[in-house]
């Protein structure tokens, strides 16, 4: 995978500049972590190793919302930070963690380090 996101993952982000500068600052990271498929449906961009373990997704395709992102990690183990707008737990070995991005600033080192833990997880 490239370091830039796929035509169709920059459509999602359409009418959203802000939405997607932060896309192309998760897809700036990941595309250098190794081999990656991306997956866009309607509601989410999925990014996948061996199996799915980080979503973008715009919270104003369901709600009234000014948060332009939500990124989506999915680890094996819960991390505890305040970060985190949502820590679920759908399944025994996967905890899926919610964070909500404002800008393309937040996909700061400790992000990246967790886009890593994901990665290498999957």
């Amino acid at each position: 995978m490239t370091a830039a996101p796929p035509p169709d993952a920059v459509s999602f982000f359409d009418g959203s500049p802000q939405g997607l500068a932060i896309c192309e600052a998760v897809f700036s990271f990941a595309g250098g972590l190794g081999d990656i498929q991306v997956h866009v449906s309607k509601s989410q961009i999925a990014l996948r190793r061996h199996r799915e373990f980080a979503y973008l997704w715009r919270p104003d395709q369901y709600v009234r919302s000014r948060i332009p992102a939500v990124l989506s990690l999915a680890l094996p183990y819960e991390l505890d930070s305040p970060r985190f707008k949502e820590v679920a737990h759908p399944a025994p070995s996967v905890w899926m963690h919610h964070m909500e991005l404002h800008n393309p600033s937040m996909v700061d080192a400790e992000v990246r380090q967790w886009i890593r833990e994901a990665f290498e997880a999957a």
